[in-house]
């Protein structure tokens, strides 16, 4: 069985992705969730007690470990060929606007980090901020209409969901202006049963990580924390 390594569900984007993937796919792992200490510099060696690149997620299969979150997802479909879509056409698709997340969006990473527990107004929209947003907008839109919805890539979750599926915990957060169609899939996302798993476990979670927290609050006001504890 896999061996998944995570940091905490309310911040980190990166191991959101193959953790929903493989639970909504039902494919059967170990979680390890190792908590952020102190910022990225401390938490990079304690990583490195499990990650070769002393970052999450990390996938261990054995003597196999697999870094980065869109390795992991390539690796885990070499077993499950459900990650991506059957048709090709989709499935190309797919992994280009997999790849375009992975690589991209970076006003939307900079200036709304992850935060899944909070809810927080906005100062401004900065232009990139907006060039991205609409980005997005165009984005799901070609894949919902091209391929017939309800997810990205057509009937059936796939990576590519998967690795929006921050974006849709961002939308959230920050209350991201989107169009129509584009919040009712923000919506399908968040009501999926694996979504709502890693979002029950963020508001459980005792830890705060001051630079996390600043990164959420540095464009914004705080406006309702649903953490429990």
């Amino acid at each position: 069985m896999f061996d998944l390594y995570i940091a905490n569900k309310n911040y980190s984007s990166w191991s959101l992705r193959p953790w929903v993937l493989m639970k909504a796919l039902e494919v059967p792992f170990n979680e390890h969730l190792v908590p952020f200490e102190g910022g990225f510099g401390a938490s990079h060696e304690a990583f490195k007690r499990f990650s070769p690149s002393g970052l999450v997620p990390c996938l261990v299969d054995g003597d196999i470990a697999v870094w980065d979150s869109l390795a992991i997802v390539e690796y885990v479909a070499e077993q499950h060929p459900n990650v991506w879509p059957n048709d090709k056409a989709a499935r190309a698709w797919a992994r280009s606007a997999t790849a375009e997340m992975h690589s991209g969006f970076g006003a939307l990473r900079d200036e709304c980090s992850m935060n899944c527990a909070v809810r927080v107004e906005l100062n401004s929209l900065s232009a990139k901020l907006k060039a991205d947003l609409a980005r997005l907008d165009t984005l799901w839109q070609q894949g919902l209409e091209g391929f017939g919805g309800p997810f990205l890539a057509g009937e059936h979750f796939s990576a590519v969901d998967a690795f929006y599926a921050p974006v849709a915990f961002r939308v959230q957060t920050f209350k991201l202006p989107v169009s129509e169609a584009a919040q009712a899939y923000v919506e399908r996302l968040i009501a999926l049963d694996a979504m709502q798993a890693w979002y029950q476990s963020a508001l459980e979670e005792p830890w705060r990580e001051p630079m996390h927290e600043a990164e959420t609050l540095k464009n914004g006001v705080l406006k309702i924390d649903y953490r429990k504890s």
